[in-house]
């Protein structure tokens, strides 16, 4: 029986020699540079139960084959890339037996791994990033990053942050609409307050994309985070109406976008105004033959009632009653336009010496009536334009032309006032004197 123990004992001791002795040798082929030979002994030993049950044989292999991917003769190539592989597949084999990376953290040869494997893979992701083929560098920058943070992590690799690789991959992410990459990248660049030039974009993207997302606490936070860093720039002084109104191109969705807003913001001076503006340059701009955009009615409307809320919160401001006024003034002038061209056609089709229809006398009195009711909208926003504008200590040329033009416009309608109120010589008397009174207002802007 002690014959027996002695021999099975004798038996184990050559194996692990025999072991010992084989992954040494790999080791030291490796060390004299000998890579190719190392990776034949190391493929031999794959299938020896005994040499790859120990987690070193996991470590050398991952160095050998990620030596070997990054050589003159494999790097970028399709046996530089499957090599890597092996290495990596080799790596997390290596951590999983070995979790406290106790032979790599004594050995230069077995740090060299996972640092081949980190630049192989960021290679790989920059040549795809030069050929713009951004949807296959995701994942081989995914897995550079990966290693940068563990060697980053081991202070083998020594600063804080793998900054030029995030930006790299938030780049190739976002021109390949892939958010959850970029937001990833990009997060990690914020939140380590990397700033310069090169570094704006990763700060703008937050912003957008949190905007778009509704996640209005990250929106601000980024926004923010890049004011502090970019102070000049006026992207970081937009507030979320200004992102609201600006994400969208037609003016559809402009007004879709302005409504929501003011629905849950009644009180807000800038949406309004900037309601009021958008439409009132839409729909001032419409030229007769144009075709009338079925949202007219409704625009009109959005339109005035911003205009009267802007006038509300802000009776000092002249443009709030001005704007009020001046389209009025169109709306008086396509009135008088529509009576004209009526007249016009009436005239062509009634035989000299004879009456017009009824229908016809009936409809040019409606359209008179309507010419004269558009004027006398005027007056009110007019009225209190021209109080502000005296209210002024000094008026630049511009406000002096625009003082001018208001006082003759209600000098016109009092006029028109005093003429249709001919029956009443007290009433007449009164717009009479209003009219005078624009007049001379008129006379003394100089």
């Amino acid at each position: 029986m002690k014959k027996i123990l002695l021999l099975v004992f004798a038996n184990i001791s050559l194996s692990l020699v025999g072991w010992s002795q084989s992954i040494e040798s790999v080791k030291t082929l490796t060390l004299l540079g000998q890579t190719d030979k190392a990776k034949a002994e190391i493929d031999k030993a794959a299938s020896n139960q005994k040499f790859m049950a120990k987690a070193e044989a996991y470590i050398l292999k991952t160095a050998i084959y990620a030596s070997l991917s990054m050589s003159d003769e494999n790097r970028a190539k399709p046996t530089g890339n499957a090599l890597v592989e092996e290495a990596h597949n080799a790596f997390e084999k290596y951590k999983s037996m070995e979790p406290d990376l106790k032979k790599m953290n004594e050995e230069d040869l077995y740090k060299n791994g996972p640092i081949n494997i980190y630049y192989n893979y960021y290679n790989q992701g920059l040549t795809d990033y030069n050929a713009k083929n951004w949807e296959t560098a995701i994942p081989k920058l995914e897995k550079a990053i990966y290693y940068s943070d563990f060697l980053i992590g081991k202070s083998i690799l020594n600063f804080p942050l793998d900054t030029n690789l995030l930006i790299l991959t938030g780049f190739v992410a976002e021109r390949a609409n892939n958010n959850e990459v970029a937001v990833m990248a990009y997060k990690r660049l914020a939140d380590g307050k990397v700033a310069g030039p090169d570094f704006e974009i990763v700060y703008q993207y937050l912003v957008r994309y949190n905007f778009l997302s509704k996640d209005l606490i990250n929106f601000e936070k980024f926004k923010s985070l890049g004011a502090s860093l970019y102070p000049e720039t006026e992207f970081f002084k937009l507030d979320e109406l200004d992102f609201t109104v600006g994400i969208v191109e037609s003016i559809a969705e402009k007004m879709s976008a302005l409504n929501g807003f003011i629905q849950n913001n009644p009180d807000s001076y800038k949406a309004h105004e900037l309601r009021w503006t958008y439409l009132y340059d839409t729909l001032a701009n419409v030229q007769e033959g144009d075709a009338i955009p079925t949202e007219k009615a409704q625009w009109e409307s959005d339109m005035l009632t911003s205009l009267k809320k802007c006038a509300q919160l802000r009776p000092e401001e002249i443009k709030n009653h001005q704007y009020l006024g001046n389209y009025y003034v169109i709306k008086k002038e396509l009135a008088n336009e529509e009576r004209r061209k009526f007249a016009e056609e009436l005239q062509k089709r009634t035989k000299p010496g004879t009456k017009a229809s009824p229908a016809d006398i009936a409809k040019r009195e409606q359209l008179d009536k309507e010419y004269l009711e558009a004027m006398d909208i005027i007056l009110e926003p007019y009225l209190l334009t021209a109080k502000l504008y005296a209210g002024l200590k000094t008026l630049d040329p511009r406000e002096k032309q625009q003082y001018k033009n208001i006082a003759g416009y209600l000098a016109e309608i009092y006029e028109s006032k005093q003429k249709r109120a001919v029956k009443d010589p007290a009433l007449a008397a009164k717009w009479g004197a209003e009219a005078k009174k624009w007049n001379d207002t008129y006379d003394s802007v100089k």
